[in-house]
């Protein structure tokens, strides 16, 4: 095989069709098997996203050639996520590391941290902004990268994930504005008040991680499952968050295919459903105020679970 691939782009054909054929699920930063195959690629030989196209014609020495065929069939006898298998990903334009500590980063929150959070930050102060169940810490880092007056925090329950934060923030030299804090939501930020909170929390109900396809049984069951109805977190989140936001505060957070529960319990709660290039993607932004005005029906579906 070796012998009949030479060049970076017959890799990625290579690796595309291999991927295609043997029916991968493409779910991690990726939608086709020719971004994985070109994520692989480029990522095992040290190459960035956008190499130039005349690159493409550039030959391999056998060492790579022997890695990267050796990562192909890695990712499709053991269905591990890219990602993993090379250590990197890229997340609103930045790159970060990537291993099984953590959920591989994927958010279309990325789009608004790129745009600006527009139209919401326009007519608001933000000093200080918090990332909740952060993971990696892609979203927290990459809010403070395109925001060099933010100071921002980013908090986890779990270490492992908390150690990769801590080396993502060095790897993007953001040490002077992002704090890492271990915290089962806000336990760990008591009396900390924020402008702006963002949040990709577990949102995948039981039944649908027990359905879910093997490349997710990688990533720490912990930053995806949140009860029958993937709401668990999220609920404690609502229940707690207006007494850590400042007055004219904001909460994003990301629900996914949870967002009509979401809104089937709190039909009353003004929930604004966020549009991207591709349409919605079950997230939504609210006011403080509005957090306020329905604590108690938050309080109560709250309860009600417990």
């Amino acid at each position: 095989m070796t012998s009949e691939l030479s060049s970076i782009i017959d890799f990625i054909r290579y690796g595309a069709s291999r991927f295609s054929a043997a029916g991968l699920t493409f779910g991690h930063s990726h939608d086709n098997p020719i971004d994985e195959a070109t994520h692989l690629v480029l990522a095992a030989l040290h190459l960035p996203p956008d190499l130039p196209p005349a690159y493409g014609a550039g030959t391999l020495v056998a060492a790579e050639r022997e890695k990267i065929l050796a990562l192909i069939e890695k990712r499709i006898t053991d269905r591990v996520p890219v990602a993993y298998l090379v250590g990197e990903t890229w997340f609103a334009g930045l790159k970060f590391k990537s291993d099984s500590r953590a959920l591989v980063p994927r958010s279309p929150i990325a789009e608004l941290i790129e745009g600006g959070f527009h139209p919401w930050l326009e007519d608001r102060h933000v000093e200080r902004a918090l990332d909740l169940c952060t993971g990696s810490g892609c979203i927290g880092i990459a809010m403070a990268e395109y925001n060099p007056h933010w100071q921002v925090d980013i908090v986890d329950i779990s270490d492992d994930a908390l150690s990769l934060a801590n080396e993502n923030i060095v790897y993007q030299h953001v040490e002077e504005r992002v704090r890492a804090v271990k915290s089962d939501l806000f336990s760990g930020v008591q009396g900390e008040v924020y402008d702006l909170i963002v949040s990709n929390p577990p949102y995948v109900t039981n039944d649908e991680y027990a359905a879910m396809p093997a490349e997710y049984s990688h990533e720490p069951v912990l930053g995806l499952t949140s009860g029958d109805d993937g709401l668990d977190i999220t609920l404690r989140m609502l229940d707690e968050a207006a007494d850590h936001l400042s007055e004219d505060g904001l909460l994003i957070v990301e629900v996914g295919d949870s967002e009509h529960a979401l809104v089937n319990l709190l039909p009353r709660v003004p929930f604004v459903w966020l549009e991207f290039k591709v349409g919605q993607m079950g997230i939504f932004a609210l006011e403080r105020r509005d957090l306020v005005a329905h604590a108690a029906d938050i309080a109560a579906v709250r309860a009600a679970r417990n």
